[in-house]
């Protein structure tokens, strides 16, 4: 019990520390701050949950110590207790309902990415919420914040207090809330990752590593993105937050698509060009997430792994 609580003391420092780096405004402390989820991660899987959830609280008082209890809310809501409850997710299980005596059941890994968008979303919403309560009054509030971020640290290159294009700050002001739902929702799933590899590697993961080309979605979601991606066409916070919710939805999609291609190649020629040329457009374009959206849902609808695993037979045994 000593050595969980000076882990989850240990990982809440680390995450505190990556996570207050943002204050220093500079490119290096966004890196760390989206990166500050991974010691919370690292010591729940490698150690327990409650590992996990003595380095969300301590980090949190940490960072309210120092910054107040603002950062303490965003911490907690924002990378504290989704760090934590990932991880806790990640290790749960019960036994199979197949397959031999004493085996195990794990949490669907598909099932964590829609947490991680969930969390996204809903700490997206919420800081939505603390700027206004309806679409109007959101929009001026974070207008006159992005506004003021300007004059007070302008572009490179930029004078201090020249004047900035009012239709630049209207597009911000749409376009940041669902970009950076989409960014946490990556960045959840990654550090979730990262955290496993490590772990894994120290050799204290004690579930067996996931076949990632396998994960799926429920039926459900495919209903909840459909009501999404309707509801976006209604005006106000409503329409609002249904782009929101439908842009971490395209990205939860577009991994499940990369599962589904991962899938479908294995055993064709250039496999490797092809995989490595998809996620090389990925991180130039970006767009080409949407092709893998469409994949991921003609997947749940058409079964594609299922019929190509079919038509492929059973493996040759040498």
């Amino acid at each position: 019990m000593i050595q969980i609580v000076l882990i989850g003391l240990g990982a809440g420092a680390a995450s505190a520390l990556l996570f207050a780096a943002i204050a220093s405004g500079s490119w290096l402390s966004v890196f760390l701050f989206y990166i500050s989820p991974l010691p919370i991660m690292i010591a729940a899987l490698g150690w327990s949950h409650l590992a996990g959830l003595i380095a969300a609280v301590s980090a949190a008082v940490v960072l309210a110590a120092l910054f107040g209890w603002v950062f303490l809310v965003a911490f907690l809501a924002g990378t504290g207790l989704p760090a934590w409850w990932l991880s806790y997710l990640a290790m749960l299980a019960r036994p199979a309902t197949a397959g031999g005596h004493g085996q195990l059941e794990w949490y669907p890994p598909g099932r964590l990415v829609l947490w991680a968008a969930a969390f996204a979303c809903l700490v997206v919403i919420l800081g939505i919420l603390s700027l206004g309560t309806d679409f109007e009054s959101f929009r001026a509030s974070f207008r006159e914040a992005l506004e003021r971020m300007v004059r007070v640290n302008p572009p490179p290159g930029a004078p201090a207090g020249r004047d900035t294009p009012g239709s630049i700050f209207d597009f911000l002001v749409i376009a940041i809330p669902p970009a950076a739902a989409v960014l946490a929702t990556i960045t959840n799933v990654l550090n979730l990752w990262l955290a496993g590899k490590v772990v894994r590697f120290s050799g204290r993961l004690t579930r067996p590593w996931p076949d990632l080309s396998a994960i799926d979605f429920p039926r459900s979601t495919g209903i909840v993105f459909l009501v999404a991606a309707v509801l976006t066409f209604v005006g106000g916070l409503v329409g609002y937050f249904a782009t929101i919710v439908s842009a971490a939805l395209v990205v939860a999609y577009g991994m499940l698509g990369l599962a589904v291609l991962h899938a479908i190649t294995r055993g064709i020629k250039h496999r490797g060009l092809t995989l490595g040329a998809t996620y090389i457009a990925i991180l130039i374009f970006g767009w080409p997430v949407l092709g893998l959206c469409l994949l991921g849902v003609a997947d749940q609808l058409l079964n594609l792994r299922g019929r190509v695993a079919q038509r492929r037979g059973p493996p040759t045994i040498i």
